[in-house]
C-alpha cells in the first residue's frame, strides 16, 4: 500500500516555563489521506494551534514524527523546510493580515514573488485563484474597500497561489459575523472539491466542523 498522503506518529509538543514543564500535545497518532477536508476542535488551550504549527512546519516538535508520504519532514534542516513549506503548504489564519497599500491583486501575488516566481507568471497565478475564491472582479481593489468576508477571501487566494498540496486554517471564519463565515465554510468545501486540496481547519465552530467529512476533537493534548 502507498504511504498516506501525511501520517503522524506519537507527536508531542512540551513547553519549559521556568522549572515548569507544559505538556501541550502528548503523542498523537494521525494519518491523513490525500484530498480529505478534516475539521478540528476542541476547548481552548487544547493544542489545535500548537498542532497547525507543527503540521505546518512552524515548530520542531519535541517528541513523535510527522511524515509527507512517508518522508519525515524534520530529518531536514531548517533551510530545506522552509523551501517544502513554500511549495507544500498554504496557510490561512483568523486574521487575514493583508498588506493595506496594496491591492488584493497584488497581496495574492505576495508568496510567489517571494519565491522569484516572474511578475506575469504571479500575476496569471493570482488571477486564477482570485477567480477561484470569487474575486474576479475586485482584483484592484485595496483590503480597506472590501468587506471582511472578501478580505478572508483574499487571504485564502494568497494561500492558494503556489497551488499547495495542503491548506492549514487556523480559525478562518472566528472575526467574521455569521453569515459571512458561512460563506467562508461554503468556498473552503468548494475548493476541496474543485482542486482536490487536502485541508485541516481548526474551528470553535460546530457548524463548520459538522459540514465537514472528517471531524476530529483535541482535548488534553490527545485526540480524543
Amino acid at each position: 500500500m502507498a504511504d498516506p498522503f501525511v501520517r503522524i506518529e506519537g507527536l508531542r509538543k512540551t513547553y519549559l516555563l521556568g522549572d515548569k514543564r507544559l505538556e501541550v500535545l502528548r503523542g498523537l497518532d494521525l494519518e491523513i489521506a490525500a484530498g480529505e477536508l478534516v475539521a478540528l476542535t476542541g476547548p481552548s488551550g487544547a493544542g489545535k494551534s500548537t498542532f497547525l504549527h507543527l503540521l505546518g512546519t512552524l515548530d520542531l516538535p519535541t517528541g513523535g514524527r510527522i511524515l509527507f508520504e512517508g518522508a519525515d519532514v524534520f530529518e531536514r534542516d531548517e533551510d530545506e523546510r522552509a523551501v517544502f513549506r513554500a511549495d507544500t503548504i498554504g496557510f490561512v489564519f483568523q486574521s487575514h493580515h493583508l498588506l493595506p497599500e496594496f491591492t488584493a491583486l497584488e497581496n495574492t501575488m505576495m508568496p510567489a514573488l517571494i519565491r522569484r516566481v516572474g511578475r506575469e507568471e504571479a500575476r496569471r497565478r493570482a488571477f486564477l485563484v482570485l477567480g477561484l475564491v470569487g474575486l474576479g472582479e475586485r482584483v484592484d481593489h485595496r483590503p480597506g474597500e472590501l468587506s471582511g468576508g472578501e478580505q478572508q477571501r483574499v487571504a485564502i487566494a494568497r494561500a492558494l497561489c503556489l497551488s499547495p498540496r495542503l491548506l492549514l486554517a487556523d480559525e478562518p471564519t472566528g472575526n467574521l459575523d455569521p453569515q459571512t463565515a458561512e460563506g467562508i465554510h461554503r468556498l473552503l468545501i468548494d475548493l476541496n472539491v474543485r482542486t482536490g486540496i487536502t485541508a485541516v481547519v481548526v474551528t470553535h465552530n460546530e457548524r463548520l466542523a459538522s459540514a465537514l467529512p472528517r471531524r476530529l476533537r483535541l482535548f488534553e493534548g490527545r485526540l480524543a
